[in-house]
């Protein structure tokens, strides 16, 4: 199956993003992919406005605008977007919180991943304005079990075996806006080579490009994106990766690298638990 990385800069506007992600789906399908991801965060970037104002549901104007051009061009697509949640009480205020999902559309499939860990982390609290979702998803796609994950779950590697193990997937999904500063990118790379080992999936990580491109690398400015997009072979290693600035990067991938991958390494179904 031929796949498509979209790393892409969002901005505040809505209508902009989804005119940029109707155009990269057609060029990425022009360029043969049958599959095409795009980055967390996709509708709207971190950062430059609240996330419930803009926030959908997946039968929404923005979903289904991505659905009827994924059926018509026949592509399965992934885009981060924000769904409604609930509302609760954030330090003596009312807040609407949201799903942040990874909506997977196409191929006879529309539906969302609800990021399951919140980005508490580095000084940020994700949760105060976001629900963490609590259900793994995996889907059919091409003669492969794809699951989803969304960019902080990659630092838990039990959500990325038991998408293996227990859902049988053999590509795992992760769009993100991974924050760039000291020691990130280095981060990025080792922590979605060792997911993909963990799993013996593939990982198609597909990020918002850097702002300020390679000029503003290491700096520490929050969760708006390191580029270096990237798709990992079930054996950890990288096959094809982006730099800082917006791309779109293609690959080849097939259950019979995962199958002859698990047969080299057979971790899943054997570890120990202590």
């Amino acid at each position: 199956m031929r796949v498509a990385l979209v790393q892409m800069q969002s901005t505040a506007e809505v209508a902009d993003n989804l005119d940029a992600v109707l155009r990269h789906i057609r060029t990425a399908a022009g360029d043969g992919a049958e599959l095409v991801v795009f980055p967390e965060a996709t509708m709207r970037a971190f950062g430059t406005g609240r996330l419930d104002t803009v926030a959908e549901p997946i039968d929404g104007p923005f979903a289904t605008a991505v659905r009827e051009l994924s059926e018509e061009l026949g592509v399965t697509v992934v885009v981060g977007m924000f769904t409604p949640a609930d509302t609760v009480e954030v330090d003596g205020k009312t807040v609407n919180r949201v799903h942040n999902t990874a909506l997977l559309t196409g191929g006879g499939h529309h539906l969302g991943y609800d990021k399951i860990h919140c980005y508490d982390a580095f000084g940020f609290r994700e949760s105060d304005t976001v629900r963490p979702g609590e259900e793994l998803v995996t889907v059919e796609i091409g003669g492969l079990t794809v699951g989803l994950a969304i960019c902080y779950d990659v630092r838990f590697p039990d959500q990325f075996t038991a998408l293996a193990e227990n859902e049988g997937a053999d590509v795992i999904i992760l769009p993100t806006s991974w924050s760039d500063g000291p020691g990130k990118l280095r981060q990025w790379r080792v922590l979605t080579g060792a997911r993909a080992l963990d799993s013996t999936c593939y990982v198609l990580a597909a990020g918002q490009a850097r702002p300020g491109g390679e000029d503003s690398a290491g700096e520490n400015d929050g969760p708006t994106g390191i580029g270096h997009s990237a798709v990992i072979g079930p054996d950890g290693l990288c096959i094809v990766e982006a730099g800082y600035g917006e791309d779109i990067i293609h690959a080849d991938i097939d259950a019979a690298t995962v199958e002859e991958t698990r047969r080299s390494i057979p971790v899943l179904g054997v570890r120990r638990r202590f």
